[in-house]
């Protein structure tokens, strides 16, 4: 599903140049559980957002199912994003003014997916994250675990193949970190490519993979 080809990013920190990612080559496969570790600067949410088209590299060639989306325009990089990715970040990022269900349904009603199919995969997304009885909750009426599961919701809505989260239960306790987790775990059992950013052992040693960071590098890469 994914190839990065001898990706590099490259940053200007005042007058020095900082090497995010240095020729990193990978091949990810559809409906793999990957997590990406390293310590702080290692690259990891360099790659991650390389791979979400939120950055674009520096040089190296990135592959989407087949497709070069490398050097893509903003309106096409957008449309791929919309249509093929998923973001679920560490602080949530929802709307505050939006209720659960309006932030769920904020992607599509974008994509412009029509009122009626919009309701009833709203419905179905919060009854798959347990959150029907909170469809009418501001995210300040709502618990830590309750945000991220509206935001693995809005991930959801436009069933996008690869789901790619930052962090995803680093705001959290321990208990709600795993049950996030065994969420998330379920949508890659369905078949969902899923990438984590993470520095929680536990999601390490639970992803089928593990790519280990260091100073832009990828520095191991096996189960």
């Amino acid at each position: 599903m994914i190839e990065l080809d001898r990706l590099s990013r490259t940053f200007q920190v005042g007058d020095q140049h900082v090497h995010a990612l240095r020729e990193v080559s990978l091949s990810i496969a559809a409906g793999e559980f990957v997590s990406i570790m390293g310590p702080s600067g290692s690259g990891k949410s360099t790659l991650l957002n390389l791979l979400g088209l939120l950055d674009r590299p520096d040089s190296g060639t990135y592959r989407l199912d087949g497709a070069d989306v490398t050097d893509l325009g903003d309106a096409e990089t957008a449309r791929v994003r919309r249509e093929k990715i998923g973001f679920v970040f560490q602080f949530f990022h929802l709307v505050p003014r939006l209720t659960a269900a309006g932030n769920v349904a904020l992607p599509m009603l974008l994509a412009g997916v029509a009122p009626a199919e919009r309701k009833a995969r709203v419905a179905q997304l919060l009854a798959d994250v347990g959150l029907s009885e909170r469809a009418d909750h501001l995210p300040s009426q709502l618990s830590g675990g309750q945000l991220q599961r509206v935001a693995i919701a809005r991930a959801m809505s436009m069933s996008p193949a690869l789901l790619l989260a930052d962090e995803p239960t680093g705001n959290l306790d321990r208990a709600t970190g795993r049950e996030v987790l065994a969420l998330l775990e379920d949508l890659n059992q369905r078949g969902m490519t899923l990438i984590v950013v993470t520095h929680d052992q536990e999601i390490g040693a639970r992803a089928g993979r593990r790519i280990v960071m260091e100073d832009g590098r990828v520095v191991e890469d096996g189960a």
